[in-house]
């Protein structure tokens, strides 16, 4: 979720209760084996053409899915024997090293209790087999890693992961880790505990804005929480926003921004099947789009130019038939 640039004109939300006009997908991906979940775009600065979509897929015998912007997977960028790989993140430029640096994907694996890192696009293991997290307290699923964002600090050039859990206390539900630069592999430091839990359902989605330094997250049966990304920053709750607008279950973020701090964060309305629109810096509710898919978790966007197919962007959802959805996003939003 990182650095995305858009413009989105006002649209009036049609009543209460009246079935949006649905949005019909420019692509959609290949199938999955079994349970679609989270996706996240990496962008081949070099050839935009060349980009990549990754989405994981939720499962014991689960995997890292690697699409072409034609949908079709890659079998050689894919990453199969996960253990229920629940959320993806991609970033760009983490150091390894004083002198190297590479593109990163960083993904959850529920069922071992840990975190994975991959070099992208070679994808290679950058974690030396994986970093346990959430292991002082082993019972009622508080050890499942499931939501993970990374958060690169505009003041300091320093990578975090934020990872949320399966179940947890109502406070300090999230952890936030530095990635530290070791040679040829990237280790992992606590640095903050932080974020409130209501208790009701659980903690998924989590997206950060680079630029203005905020991290949020789905409680799912609540709200969008807002806090800053900085890990000394402080860890008062900024805003919980949005619970009129959804009908059940809170779920996946996309924030897309563009100049002078304006911009949109994008939510999805999962049982609803429609994804509401909150504006970046007020996070007032804006308007809501249906795009037609189906128990929407996670979703992505890209604002920039990718293909002809792609010229004014790429917005990925997650659909609940073992695929991802690929719109245009002159589709969704207008330009300003």
């Amino acid at each position: 979720m990182k650095k995305l640039f858009i413009a989105i004109a006002s649209i009036s939300l049609i009543s209460c209760g009246t079935q949006l006009p649905e949005i019909k997908p420019d692509i959609i991906t290949d199938s999955t084996l079994h349970d679609t979940d989270d996706p996240a775009i990496w962008v081949n600065q070099e050839n935009t053409e060349e980009s990549i979509v990754f989405g994981t897929d939720k499962e014991t015998d689960g995997a890292i899915y690697a699409f072409d912007l034609n949908g079709k997977i890659i079998e050689e960028k894919t990453l199969r024997g996960m253990k229920r790989p629940n959320n993806v993140d991609v970033e760009y430029q983490v150091k390894l090293n004083d002198s190297v640096t590479t593109d990163i994907l960083m993904f959850t694996e529920r069922e071992r209790e840990q975190i994975r890192l991959f070099s992208v696009p070679d994808m290679k293991p950058l974690d030396r087999g994986g970093f346990k997290v959430f292991q002082e307290k082993r019972e009622n699923e508080w050890n499942f890693p499931m939501g993970i964002s990374i958060y690169k600090s505009p003041k300091t050039g320093k990578a975090y992961a934020i990872v949320g859990r399966k179940n947890g206390p109502k406070t300090n539900y999230l952890q936030q880790f530095e990635l530290v630069p070791a040679g040829d592999h990237i280790q992992f430091k606590l640095v903050r505990e932080f974020g409130n839990f209501s208790g009701e359902k659980e903690i998924e989605a989590i997206a950060v804005d680079e630029e203005l330094g905020y991290v949020y997250y789905s409680d799912e049966k609540v709200c969008v929480k807002k806090y800053y990304a900085e890990p000394d920053a402080g860890n008062e709750e900024l805003s919980c926003f949005g619970k009129e607008n959804f009908n059940r279950d809170i779920e996946g973020i996309a924030i897309a921004t563009y100049k002078d701090g304006e911009g949109y964060i994008l939510v999805s309305d999962q049982q609803q099947g429609t994804f509401n629109v909150f504006d970046r810096k007020t996070n007032e509710f804006l308007f809501a789009k249906n795009l037609g898919t189906t128990e929407t978790d996670g979703c992505e966007v890209y604002t920039g130019y990718l293909n002809e197919k792609f010229p004014n962007g790429l917005f990925v959802a997650m659909n609940d038939n073992k695929n991802f959805y690929f719109y245009d996003l002159s589709k969704i939003v207008k330009a300003k």
